[in-house]
């Protein structure tokens, strides 16, 4: 209500700062938490946000735990530091002794000596002819620089120098990267003070850690000693701080979880207050919400009880505000139509109160989806994935996974549940599983029936059974069998059903296993799918249109039960209705006997709307061609109605009320706004300007009605347009359950098939990998991607050739102020 007023200046702007800080302060303890190798795990439960007190007691104990949390952090580090510095000290001298203790250089006279670390690196005899004092450098360096630092050292001093590499006997820790690194210890003599400068200054060039090397053996000694002891007492102090640091990172591990929810919720609430209008003179808020109607007194006593626990004296209370503004959408779902509904949404979220598709497509988006996906082997795993996923819907581990696939598939489980039960339904209306035929049923068809009156050419003997030809389980086994001349020029023989006994009636249930070994069974079941997927997209648009009758009965607009539906429907059931009455007609009047006289539908629709009668397509019934005519006029004449007659309609009731209006006084006894400043169908923060400033004049009304036709113009060409694009466009059913028919007969063919064939005397240790690539391509191809494109192809039916005869989608939903536990997870 106060979107003019800066986020600075609105009433709860410091305590939403003093949120922000300490959400700060929790970012910092739960950085610390997971560089100490700690995961904060979710709040237990759900607390309430905090009141007033209780905050200020979170901020304290939450800074108080950072100022410790910082301190002591700092403390273990410089302890690390220190006693870093102090174990390589010591394995600097430990190194060091080992370089000083070895035997004279060459060119010293020879002299028996013991090999101690007590002697001297120069004979002392030496001493006498050299004047000049040796003195060491040593120190630490990383190993990716020794060999630069070398090169750089032999090039500034010119060789007047010793140096000695070694690596140290345990790695430690770079301060800079955090990683354990075997550092390198390095000893170099040298004789001058100035090639001493020099080294000390390349030394601080590559970060070198440069130690005191001790003169004399004695004074070595001494110094490891007390290295030792120190870096003993450090160990100790360095113990007992990590202890405390892990009590400390206990008690912020414990706390934060629910600190986190609290303050969150703390935030949140201020938000949605600042956004509200502040009386000053009342010393109360304002605030304007939608609500359903049905949870308004649930509101009413939330309020109650606040003013109650808060003892405020001023009573809090809901009054219903008139407003022109379209209210948002509220559809309640669980978790079964909550897939469904998400579909519908995705599309496009319903008007306030428009109808929905989601309970229809929850029925209609499976049976769709199982025309193209029928096969009852792939539509047993569908449902038994997703009966899985039902039945272990509570498990943690299913609701909690990170991947986005494996979370969208747990989403829609419901959906993909009733995907493969009725994909196993039509794969039992196809008589497929896994491209094979299922013979439930004895078979119709009876060879031996057409074998005994027919003019096959039979031989006289009886043929061994090993050469009878191979015949469906429930037909009869003949007594003799063709002769091998007449099977030799016959690869294929035909079963005519017009011989008595050889059809003996429909399958009882789906398709006649005998069509899995006959060469046509691919046209019969094209034009059998063919002419389904017209029918079932027809009956889909239509129904679709009569759903649009309740959106016009519920928002009072009968004129377009007259001017819309009634032209859509007569335009739509007199040309595609029609098609459906021809094909059923053509399927009950012809039969075998009289099927090669048969007309063409085709012919007969295509002539339909060229106004002419083809003599060599006879009639599918006596008066064909007139009737044709008139429904084709009938629906020629319901477009120009579609197209003009709801402008018109609406341009005769603007003009009767501006009539009216012109002719009748304006009554002055208006109703008193509720609030002061109010003007009924706006919004209490609103001023009489503003409502003023959003009247229409004349103009606008004619702008309107230009609108209003334009509108109505689109919409016509769309439908009239749709209504054969999107017949054309059902066909696709069709065409996709005829590529998953052949993908997996040719995945059959060519993997099963040819393991069984193949199988020698290992025939069981053969058949073990042939299954397993079998089960892997079925899985990959036909249950994923083939189920991913019949799933996107009934996603497209549904938005375009059904939502589209009724469906208009654009509202917005409701979303309401919410302490959803995954909110603040």
């Amino acid at each position: 209500l106060n979107p003019k007023v800066s986020p600075f200046q609105r009433r709860f702007v410091g305590e939403v700062r003093r949120c922000e800080e300490m959400e700060k302060t929790f970012t910092f303890l739960q950085q610390e938490l997971r560089g100490a190798g700690r995961v904060p795990g979710p709040c237990p439960e759900s607390p309430r946000a905090p009141a007033a007190r209780e905050a200020l007691r979170v901020q304290e104990q939450s800074e108080q735990l950072a100022q410790e949390l910082r301190e002591v952090t700092r403390n273990r580090a410089s302890l690390r530091g220190r006693l870093r510095d102090l174990r390589q000290y010591l394995h600097v001298l430990r190194e060091g002794q080992r370089f000083t203790s070895l035997p004279a250089p060459l060119g010293s006279p020879p002299r028996p000596r013991a090999l101690s670390e007590r002697e001297p690196i120069l004979d002392p005899s030496l001493h006498q002819h050299l004047e000049r004092k040796i003195n060491f450098v040593t120190g630490v360096i990383h190993p990716w620089r020794v060999t630069a630092f070398e090169r750089l050292l032999w090039r500034a001093c010119r060789g007047y120098l010793v140096a000695s590499f070694v690596e140290m006997p345990e790695p430690m820790e770079d301060p800079a990267s955090g990683e354990s690194i075997t550092w390198i210890i390095f000893l170099i003599s040298y004789w001058g003070e100035q090639i001493g400068q020099k080294i000390r200054k390349i030394s601080d060039c590559f970060h070198c850690q440069v130690y005191p090397y001790p003169e004399s053996e004695a004074s070595r000694t001494d110094t490891i000693t007390g290295l030792q002891s120190q870096i003993q007492e450090l160990s100790v102090v360095l113990e007992e701080t990590e202890q405390y640091l892990a009590q400390v990172l206990d008690k912020v591990a414990l706390a934060l979880p629910t600190w986190r929810v609290q303050v969150q919720k703390m935030k949140a609430i201020y938000l949605v207050l600042n956004q509200c209008s502040f009386d000053v003179t009342e010393k109360c808020l304002i605030a304007e919400v939608w609500c359903p109607v049905q949870d308004l007194t649930q509101v009413q006593d939330a309020l109650r009880q606040g003013s109650y626990q808060s003892g405020s004296s001023v009573e809090c209370f809901v009054q219903r505000v008139p407003t022109s503004e379209s209210p948002p959408t509220l559809i309640r779902t669980n978790k079964f139509t909550a897939g469904f509904q998400s579909i519908v949404d995705a599309y496009g979220v319903a008007s306030y109160q428009e109808v929905n598709p989601a309970p229809y497509a929850i029925i209609t988006f499976p049976f769709i989806f199982a025309i193209m996906f029928g096969d009852v082997g792939h539509g047993l795993l569908m449902f038994l994935f997703a009966l899985w996923m039902v039945l272990y819907e509570d498990s943690p581990r299913l609701r909690q996974g990170t991947n986005e696939i494996w979370q969208t598939f747990f989403e829609g489980r419901y959906l993909i549940l009733l995907m493969g039960a009725f994909s196993i339904y039509t794969g039992f209306i196809y008589n497929e599983c896994f491209s094979k035929a299922t013979v439930i049923f004895p078979s119709a068809w009876s060879v031996a029936t057409m074998a005994n009156h027919s003019s096959w050419r039979w031989g006289l003997t009886p043929v061994p059974p090993a050469q009878l030809p191979i015949l469906p389980v429930g037909t009869d086994i003949p007594l003799s069998a063709p002769s091998s001349e007449y099977l030799a020029t016959h690869p294929s023989l035909t079963l005519d059903p017009n011989v008595t006994g050889v059809f003996r009636g429909p399958y009882p249930f789906g398709i006649d296993p005998i069509w899995s070994l006959a060469t046509n069974h691919l046209n019969f079941l094209n034009s059998f799918k063919m002419k389904m997927s017209v029918v079932l997209g027809i009956v889909h648009m239509g129904f679709g249109v009569v759903l649009g009758v309740f959106n016009h009965v519920h928002f009072q607009q009968r004129h377009r039960l007259v001017l819309e539906f009634l032209p859509e429907m007569i335009f739509l059931l007199a040309l595609f209705g029609y098609l459906v009455f021809l094909i059923f007609y053509k399927w009950m009047k012809f039969s075998a006997a009289d099927s090669l006289v048969a007309p063409s539908i085709l012919i007969h629709f295509i002539d339909m709307f060229l106004f002419t009668s083809n003599t060599e397509n006879r009639p599918l019934y006596p008066g064909q061609v007139p009737v044709q005519t008139a429904l084709v006029v009938l629906a020629l004449a319901s477009v120009p109605v579609l197209l003009l007659g709801t402008p018109l309609y609406q341009w005769c009731r603007q003009h009767a009320s501006r009539m009216v209006r012109l002719g009748t006084p304006v009554s002055t006894g208006e109703q008193e706004p509720l609030l002061e400043g109010q003007e009924a169908g706006n919004s209490v923060n609103a001023t009489k300007e503003d409502v003023e400033s959003g009247g229409h004049s004349s103009d606008a009304k004619h702008l309107d009605f230009a609108e209003i036709f334009m509108h109505q113009a689109i919409h016509t060409i769309e439908y009239c347009l749709g209504c054969v694009s999107n017949t054309a466009s059902y066909l696709r059913l069709w065409a996709l359950s005829l590529a998953h028919a052949q993908l997996s007969e040719v995945l059959w063919t060519m993997v099963m098939r040819n393991g069984f064939t193949r199988l020698s005397y290992v025939g069981s240790v053969v058949l073990v990998p042939v299954f397993a690539a079998f089960a892997v391509l079925t899985v990959a191809i036909l249950l994923v991607m083939e189920g991913l494109s019949a799933f996107l192809h009934a996603l497209r039916l549904h938005w375009v050739e059904f939502q589209n005869k009724f469906y208009v989608g654009a509202g917005y939903k409701l979303c309401p102020f919410t302490f959803a536990s995954d909110t603040w997870e």
